[in-house]
């Protein structure tokens, strides 16, 4: 069963309770009150009655045809009974009644008033106690007229509840079916989805209800699963694009240095160039295994001195590259650089934002400032370098992505990528601005 015939069935099944119930507590009312009313006649029967057989000798003649006029227009004789004490009719017409039993007669002594239902008749019974002894007065009254008139309700309650409950149905039918019109266009566009339009959001309708939340949802999971599938494309491009140059250049010098016999010196040479290149291999390796495994590992975590880190940092990148890297350390509270996470990923984020600002500033001098800045430190790295077109600043942390105006600058558009990851998972705050004058990167440590 579909979503929008369990709909229908549902909102029938309820609705139709409710009317059922409706129905009956109207039905059931109806009939005790009528039930009720046709009692309150009787009682006013029975004691009519009793004034008119009973009270004769106590009232004068006037008083008396008075009562009589009211008594043979409100009732027959042969309806009427009143027993005396022993049980014996004394007036009225209504005798050897079998539902006017001695039991009866306690009841109305006992309770000094009985009613009840035949097959055919409503009876009722009350004391009456007089000057000429105690007396039981019963009326009855045929219920024909009010099973006729029961008979009509039910069948008006039936016809109307059965065109209730058909209504319902058609109209839940119908809610249904336009409840579902939005979920039926979003399974429509899912089923259409290939992978080169994995990237294109499904159509919203503003409905701010569930199923916005959840094509909101869908369109974050399908913005995610787009970024992978770029980045799996991305990585793909940039394997063939940057292993090929330095699987080229071995390839090249072997089979250069394959034709004739070479000196020791020239074989030194030819080493250390296939060596170059297979560090070059092996540190872009690196670099996708620690990028993946920070996106998806429980790190290691541990307090260590962030000024420490900083300084091996910059002892490599001056060996390595030659660098002029100044540290302006500002910090009085010696305990404010211990920090709380995984020391070698951070230092790994930070060496490669050194590197960038050393690489794409041609090695122009380069300023690290570590500060206090509302009880929080700040790791501040500045450089005087090309600086990042301002359309390209948010995209440079996508993994693979490099700016347009880098040159031949060799890189391979991880670093940043990586470093950001390890970040957001340390929750350290990431700021880079940039214009033509260079680029300054501020890292904001939370307090630990």
């Amino acid at each position: 069963m579909n979503l929008r015939k369990r709909l229908t069935f549902i909102t029938s099944l309820i609705f139709g309770i409710i009317f059922g119930i409706a129905t009956v507590l109207i039905y059931w009312t109806f009939y005790k009150s009528s039930e009720r009313s046709v009692y309150n006649e009787l009682e006013t029967t029975c004691l009519v009655s009793g004034i008119y057989y009973l009270e004769k000798d106590e009232q004068s003649d006037d008083k008396h045809n008075e009562f009589k006029i009211q008594f043979e227009n409100l009732i027959d004789r042969s309806r009427v009974a009143i027993y005396d004490s022993k049980g014996e009719v004394r007036f009225g017409s209504l005798k050897n009644d079998s539902n006017i039993s001695p039991d009866r007669l306690m009841t109305v002594k006992k309770n000094k008033k009985v009613s009840f239902q035949s097959n055919n008749h409503f009876y009722y019974g009350m004391y009456y106690p007089d000057n000429q002894g105690d007396f039981y007065v019963f009326v009855k009254e045929s219920n024909s007229d009010f099973k006729d008139q029961i008979n009509r309700l039910l069948a008006i309650v039936a016809v109307v509840l059965l065109v209730a409950w058909v209504s319902i149905v058609v109209l839940a039918y119908v809610l249904s079916k336009i409840a579902y019109r939005p979920i039926k266009r979003v399974v429509e566009e899912v089923k259409h989805k290939e992978v080169s339009t994995i990237h294109q959001p499904i159509s919203t309708i503003n409905s701010g209800d569930e199923l916005q939340e959840l094509i909101d949802t869908y369109n974050s999971l399908l913005h995610r699963l787009s970024e992978t599938f770029i980045i799996q494309k991305n990585f793909v491009s940039y394997v063939s694009h940057e292993f090929r140059t330095p699987l080229a250049a071995i390839s090249g010098t072997l089979e250069v240095f394959s034709q004739k016999i070479r000196t020791a010196e020239e074989y030194q040479e030819a080493t250390k160039i296939a060596l170059d290149n297979v560090d070059n291999l092996t540190n872009i390796l690196d670099n996708m295994l620690i990028l993946t495994e920070a996106k998806s590992s429980a790190l290691s975590y541990q307090k260590f001195r962030l000024d420490e880190v900083v300084w091996d940092i910059v002892s490599y990148a001056q060996e390595k590259f030659s660098a002029r890297i100044s540290v302006d350390l500002q910090i009085q509270d010696q305990d404010v650089l211990h920090v709380y996470g995984n020391d070698v990923l951070i230092q790994l984020s930070i060496q490669n934002l050194v590197e960038n600002a050393i690489k794409y500033s041609n090695n122009k001098p380069v300023k690290i400032q570590i500060f206090q800045d509302r009880g929080q430190l700040i790791i501040r790295i500045q450089d005087s370098g090309i600086g990042i077109a301002e359309d390209d600043l948010p995209l440079v942390g996508q993994t693979f992505y490099r700016g347009k105006n880098i040159g031949d600058i060799k890189g391979s558009g991880i670093g940043l990528s990586l470093a950001r990851v390890i970040f957001k998972q340390h929750n350290i705050g990431f700021n880079l601005t940039s214009d033509k004058l260079g680029t300054i990167v501020e890292l904001t440590f939370p307090v630990s």
